[in-house]
């Protein structure tokens, strides 16, 4: 939904989504450290109104704050400071909401209380921002829900030209042309391993990107895409590894794809268009 506005000053933009499970189990991917780490980031959630919340997104950003709202398994809420220079604290709720068939639809609402439109498009990119993570999301409480995971997320950038990016991402892994719901693998010479299932194919003009869930190098979900960052384009993959292996895995595979980032979408130089292959 477009961001809403209303006299009192709060701005807001807020999402839906139907996910497989019980409300308890959803509550435990959404509102908990080990949830989030599963399918976003890793995190730490201390259980309780007052509680301190923290999001790592890698060396150097990080995003603090408080839960406000604790009623578990059906309504979570928390605020993070400094989450955009001078902004007012972000609030966030997460409502789950029981469905037949044991699925549960879930509302999350992202708030601000401010009279300045500084932020408004910050706010507003947070609906285009959230959807590859929800599919992550689906895929990990259909087939993993409750399983030990550890995450890594290798970076790189592109000169500029979310097309180009995505052509070159696709070309260096020796993905072919990813198609929903086939097989996927990547084949180029000294890529890391990396085989699955097409599940989602993303393609806005915030980004391009697919999600795999994984057979190889171990069961779990891979999100791989392109999207504009300042003057150049990110090229990033998240991978999630679940069960007994997750943190071996996450331990063999992690410097692999850090050394094939870094030779193929190295940093972007001041002016450069494109990356040496």
């Amino acid at each position: 939904m477009p961001l809403k506005k209303d006299p009192s000053g709060r701005r807001a933009v807020e999402m839906e989504l139907d996910l497989p499970g019980t409300p308890e189990q959803v509550w435990r991917a959404m509102a908990t450290g080990p949830g989030y780490t599963a399918w976003f980031v890793p995190a730490q959630v201390e259980e309780r109104v007052g509680g301190a919340i923290r999001f790592d997104f890698g060396p150097g950003m990080t995003s603090e704050g408080r839960v406000t709202v604790w009623e578990p398994p059906f309504r979570f809420g928390y605020e993070e400071f400094a989450w955009s220079g001078e902004a007012p604290p972000l609030a966030t709720e997460i409502i789950v909401e029981a469905r037949a068939g044991g699925t549960c639809l879930v509302r999350m609402v992202h708030s601000l209380f401010t009279d300045r439109d500084d932020w408004d498009d910050e706010i507003a990119g947070f609906e285009s921002g959230w959807p590859g993570f929800f599919a992550v999301l689906r895929i990990y409480m259909a087939h993993f829900a409750g399983q030990p995971a550890v995450g890594i997320r290798p970076t790189g950038q592109f000169g500029e030209g979310l097309d180009g990016a995505w052509a070159a991402l696709v070309d260096r892994l020796g993905l072919g042309e990813p198609r929903l719901g086939e097989s996927c693998r990547a084949t180029a010479g000294g890529a890391p391993r990396l085989a699955g299932v097409v599940e989602e194919l993303h393609r806005t003009g915030h980004d391009r990107a697919v999600t795999l869930r994984l057979s190889d190098p171990a069961p779990g979900v891979a999100l791989i895409g392109v999207y504009p960052f300042g003057d150049h384009i990110n090229v990033a993959a998240s991978l999630y590894f679940y069960g007994e292996q997750a943190q071996a895995a996450a331990d063999r595979e992690g410097p692999a794809w850090d050394a094939w980032m870094e030779r193929h979408f190295p940093a972007v130089e001041a002016g450069a268009t494109e990356p040496a292959a």
